[in-house]
């Protein structure tokens, strides 16, 4: 723009010099000319003035839409998805969302906004629609367990390893609709009004599993959890059990140490399979990280055992850790706080300081074991059977060495002394 004022007044600068220098009878014809050559000339740097005004105010609206549109793909965009997402109102979402000197921006925030709340009610509905079936499945399971448990007390021995087998697979279908239930925000069927011992809480996640023959348990730890969290440590450390029986060799042990500490109880699930890249673990760690929310988009139809566990670890605020092995597996390491921590019942303290230190293989029970196994009444549970009068007795019972007895004595270790409560 300067250029062409400059070259406006060195033309006519020059013009009036060259008129000057000519003859009297040329010069006017030639002041004339000038004159209009020089009206031309400013009449195109007006022009070109205008036109440079205009590209410069278009191009500092296309700096502010750009801008606009920036902080729109990357920060409110964003924002709406996550706060529909937590369970905000749209009304309440729009009324936090600031107002836009564009209004393709302010449209698209409102297209957007209206297609996120039909995809998260869709969502929900969809969510609802699989807790109502797992709900269902939880109810039919609860059922069968009870009329095959009240069946195990009804029929002789020459049934009763079956009835347990249908027990244990019953129990692992219960396992799989807890787990979708958990997934979808449902709760779990059974609840516990008393504390239940860090014993029974390991024997109780080892009957949910397949592979529990292959499980070793060391604990010494004589604390309970509390009634209301035992259910979900016990789901959540089934859920690493069975991951470490699955991806390890069927030869091949899965020990489980149980240490008891100020800030709580440490539990360790490791395994000597195949191992986990570091990218493996990372992924593993971020999956049941008590920080970042659940993606479910990513969960794989027949692996849900990392999300189950990384929904009930931030339910509780239980923080698991996955390393290395040194048996060249995976040791994943769970921390119970000490607030899910509490002492036993009165009436379970005698028997938890006239037990052993558990160190075994799971039901592996041989028949001198299982014979000293308490009678079964018609109408008693297995925790109300009276304990063995004499040794005598129980000596001269006939071993048994049927799949009955191992699943008998496993199954009397694996129920909790205290009986559940179930939720609709």
């Amino acid at each position: 723009m300067l250029a062409l004022a400059a070259s406006v007044f060195v033309t006519g600068v020059l013009w009036v010099w060259a008129s000057l220098e000519t003859v009297a009878s040329q010069r006017l014809p030639i002041l004339l000319v000038g004159c209009v050559a020089l009206a031309l000339l400013c009449a195109a740097t007006f022009v070109a003035a205008v036109h440079c005004a205009q590209l410069q105010e278009v191009h500092r609206h296309a700096e502010s839409v750009e801008s606009e549109l920036t902080q729109l793909v990357d920060e409110i965009l964003p924002t709406i998805a996550r706060r529909l997402r937590e369970g905000a109102s749209i009304d309440t979402v729009k009324a936090e969302i600031p107002d836009h000197a564009n209004e393709i921006s302010g449209r698209i925030v409102q297209l957007f906004t209206k297609e996120i709340e039909v995809s998260e009610r869709q969502r929900e509905a969809t969510m609802a629609a699989c807790a109502n079936a797992a709900g269902r499945v939880q109810a039919m399971t609860t059922s069968m367990l009870a009329d095959l448990r009240e069946m195990e007390y009804r029929h002789g021995e020459d049934v009763l390893g079956d009835l347990l087998k249908l027990d244990h697979c019953t129990s692992q279908a219960s396992r799989l609709a807890d787990s979708i239930a958990v997934l979808t925000g449902a709760r779990t069927g059974r609840r516990w009004t008393k504390p239940i011992v860090m014993e029974s809480v390991l024997r109780g996640a080892m009957g949910r599993i397949s592979a529990y023959q292959r499980v070793r348990l060391h604990s010494t730890c004589t604390a309970a959890v509390v009634g209301y969290a035992a259910e979900d440590v016990m789901h959540l450390l089934a859920e690493l059990m069975d991951n470490a029986a699955k991806f390890s060799k069927p030869s091949e042990d899965v020990h489980v140490h149980v240490e008891q500490l100020t800030s709580g109880v440490v539990v360790i699930v490791e395994d000597a399979g195949l191992g986990m890249k570091p990218h493996a673990l990372e992924r593993a760690e971020r999956a049941v990280s008590t920080t970042e929310p659940p993606d479910l988009v990513t969960l794989s139809g027949t692996r849900l055992g990392l999300a189950v566990v990384g929904r009930l670890a931030r339910k509780h605020q239980l923080r698991v850790r996955f390393r290395r092995s040194p048996r060249g597996g995976v040791s994943v390491v769970v921390r119970i706080p000490a607030t899910l921590i509490t002492d036993p019942c009165p009436e379970d303290v005698p028997t938890l300081r006239n037990r052993r230190p558990v160190e075994e293989r799971g039901p592996q029970v041989s028949s001198r074991a299982a014979a000293r196994l308490p009678k079964r009444r018609r109408g008693q549970t297995l925790t109300a059977s009276p304990p063995p009068r004499t040794r005598h007795r129980a000596e001269t019972t006939k071993p048994r060495t049927d799949a009955g007895a191992r699943f008998s004595a496993f199954r009397a270790a694996v129920r909790p002394n205290t009986p559940p409560t179930t939720a609709d």
